[in-house]
């Protein structure tokens, strides 16, 4: 599934003032990574994550790795910061950062 132009603007524009929630060092890909990345995804929705691992070749094949295992979708990368996005059909009001921002309280 790949995100149309418009919503992939929109999604950047959110996660511009995010601080990213999850990173990834020198050990990779761990279990304790991706529960919290399960974790942040399903209360956040849209999260920002560093990557501080190897050259950029090897950045994207663990970004494109999370992805496939979170079931997430890229929204943008920029260096060693990644933008990544999984709808929660339930969402926390409280925490997602999509409903926050269209309820006014993320600005």
């Amino acid at each position: 599934m790949t995100l149309p132009i418009e919503q992939r603007k929109q999604y950047r524009a959110i996660a511009h003032h995010l601080k990213p929630i999850v990173t990834i060092a020198g050990a990779g890909i761990t279990e304790g990574v991706i529960s919290e990345l399960e974790r942040a995804l399903n209360d956040h929705e849209l999260i920002k994550i560093k990557i501080a691992v190897g050259e950029k070749e090897e950045r994207a094949g663990v970004i494109k790795e999370l992805c496939e295992m979170s079931r997430s979708e890229l929204v943008q990368v920029i260096g060693r910061t990644a933008i990544l996005l999984r709808k929660n059909p339930r969402p926390n009001p409280k925490l997602s950062n999509l409903l926050r921002h269209q309820s006014g309280a993320g600005k």
